[in-house]
């Protein structure tokens, strides 16, 4: 199979605005400003497993850290329309991202994939997946039997995913993952070095103590925070679901270059 060309960031960059991967977004304002305050309100279906105390009660907070480290609209007082990734803080992102694969595939260590995006980003994880094996890394397989939320958490293309009624299903929640860590446990077996996910997996994970790695839309804050909590290693910003899941093509295609991990011609 063959994927797209290892794209220049100034390419990248261009391409994440053209596909509205970042750049002018199709997640109105008005939808993440209601995830902030719902957040800030201590509602835990947005804090995806995350445990924030009374740390991030105040809306405003939460909108500074997100457009430090996603690129919405600072302005407090724009609360309707358009708004904003910065593509810079995307790729910036993927370059601490890479370090933490490389890292993963020289000290062969034990990396967990795991999507709540099965519609949008599946094909980002399996692919590094792939190319961590390949290069002698260990992709944990989870185990068998496992459920949660009322479906059954299973591993496709070395990928966790929540699947309900023979269909993938996307979720915020951490129940999956807290599903796997304990089978884990359970079994005596060793968790993760790194968990490479999003949503609720992403979060759960990192505030279990591992060293997690998650993407992250405009109106999910709580990986931000962590992020910035340092309880989270990297939060990628990006709209996780855009109209062609082959938009992510070319930011694969870099962030495995950049981890050294892009496969040979």
């Amino acid at each position: 199979m063959s994927y797209a060309p290892v794209p220049s960031r100034k390419s990248l960059s261009e391409h994440l605005v053209r596909t509205r991967i970042a750049g002018d977004v199709a997640t109105p304002r008005e939808n993440n400003r209601s995830h902030y305050r719902k957040l800030a309100d201590g509602d835990r279906y947005f804090w995806f497993g995350l445990e924030f105390g009374d740390r991030w009660t105040d809306e405003e907070a939460v909108l500074r850290v997100m457009a430090e480290r996603c690129g919405v609209v600072a302005d407090p007082a724009h609360r309707a329309g358009q708004d904003t990734i910065d593509p810079a803080l995307t790729i910036g992102a993927l370059d601490r991202a890479a370090a933490k694969l490389r890292k993963a595939a020289d000290g062969d260590q034990r990396v967990l994939f795991a999507t709540g995006h099965p519609g949008g980003l599946l094909d980002v994880h399996r692919r590094v997946a792939a190319a961590l094996r390949a290069a002698g890394a260990t992709v944990v397989v989870i185990p068998g039997g496992l459920s949660a939320d009322d479906g059954g958490v299973f591993q496709f293309c070395d990928v966790a995913m929540l699947e309900r009624g023979a269909t993938l299903w996307h979720t915020h929640s951490p129940a999956p993952m807290a599903a796997i860590l304990d089978a884990l446990e359970a079994q005596g077996e060793p968790l993760p070095d790194l968990v490479f996910a999003d949503h609720g997996w992403a979060g759960h994970a990192a505030q279990r103590g591992l060293e997690a790695v998650g993407f992250a839309d405009c109106n999910d804050p709580a990986l931000f925070l962590a992020e910035a909590e340092d309880t989270l290693s990297v939060a990628i910003p990006l709209d996780d679901h855009v109209t062609d899941p082959r938009f992510y093509d070319p930011l694969t295609a870099y962030l495995l270059d950049a981890a050294g991990l892009a496969p040979q011609s």
